[in-house]
């Protein structure tokens, strides 16, 4: 078991190692990126990557404080589904309501892989390879579809 400072150590490292691999990759777009802080250009549409000690996961988050917007942006993304999992090639799961970790209900589309955890150094291989293509391929999906969601600000 760690204190919540070696936690937070270790997660800052991995964190930091998969920011450094990533940085020569650019975007879709042909522009330098911040892999691990997404910006969609959407206030209320995140790129979320997380790990914990038992799993992974990366995540698109709908987090509009109005319900019935928020619901345009879900129905929005339904829409384009097709063309999402043309790019990603897998399976990933759709929530239209969930509970995040600040108690606010949000919409999530993610894929997560069990298993593996953060605080195990030789677990981050997995993890990167986990990650990586999959902020690709959202980041290619986004360069393709962003302009869908201006009518919805």
């Amino acid at each position: 078991m760690y204190s919540k400072q070696e936690a937070a150590k270790l997660k800052e490292e991995f964190w930091t190692a998969f920011g450094q691999y990533m940085a020569p990759i650019l975007s879709a777009d042909g522009e330098k990126i911040n892999w691990i802080n997404y910006k969609t250009g959407e206030k209320h549409i995140q790129f979320r990557m997380h790990a914990d000690n038992k799993k992974a996961s990366i995540a698109i988050e709908l987090s509009h404080p109005d319900p019935g917007i928020q619901l345009l942006y879900f129905e929005q993304f339904i829409q384009l589904k097709n063309v999402f999992q043309s790019i990603v090639e897998e399976e990933w799961f759709w929530n239209q309501h969930v509970t995040n970790d600040h108690g606010k209900t949000i919409s999530r589309i993610y894929h997560e892989i069990t298993g593996v955890s953060i605080f195990k150094k030789e677990d981050w291989p997995k993890l990167i390879s986990f990650f990586k293509p999959r902020i690709i391929l959202l980041d290619e999906f986004w360069s393709n579809v962003k302009y869908n969601f201006e009518a919805l600000r």
